[in-house]
């Protein structure tokens, strides 16, 4: 959930996706400024924070980066659980990837925060050549979560 003080805000993220899409390299890159060309896979999962300002206020962001390996999919749960927001990762250069990235987006959808602001994000922009997921069905993809979710934001916000 996000929880809001004065001009400050918290919101708890988590990162979900397929072994090897790229999830602890994105929270890296945004916590760190880093990128580590070879990444060790996440066990259950990772921590970060980062505080950002954004216009007069102050948004923390408590990261979960949560391991893809199918092993622990029955913690994601646990993490995402209360979340504000999600990002479900999927590799370019995996159909198989993409097509767990489209579960996830099911399970949050049934399980998660009735509220959440979710986001596929494609990764791997670097291996263009080698694409097995093509730009038109992921905008299609992301077209009909992104309706889902407005039409389901303006039900609880009116």
């Amino acid at each position: 959930m996000a929880t809001i003080g004065h001009n400050n805000l918290n919101a708890k993220l988590v990162l979900l996706g397929d072994m090897g899409a790229g999830k602890s390299s994105l929270v890296l890159r945004f916590v760190k400024g880093q990128f580590l060309e070879f990444q060790e896979s996440t066990i259950g999962a990772a921590f970060f924070s980062q505080t950002l300002a954004v216009n007069d206020a102050t948004v923390k962001f408590e990261i979960w980066d949560t391991a893809g390996q199918e092993r622990y999919h029955s913690l994601a749960p646990m993490y995402y659980r209360g979340a504000a927001a999600a990002i479900i990762v999927y590799d370019i250069t995996s159909s198989d990837s993409f097509s767990r990235a489209k579960k996830w987006v099911q399970e949050l959808q049934k399980q998660g925060n009735p509220n959440m602001v979710m986001a596929l994000a494609g990764n791997k922009s670097d291996l263009e050549d080698k694409r097995k997921v093509t730009a038109e069905v992921s905008v299609i993809i992301l077209q009909y979560c992104f309706l889902f979710h407005v039409s389901k934001c303006c039900v609880h916000r009116v």
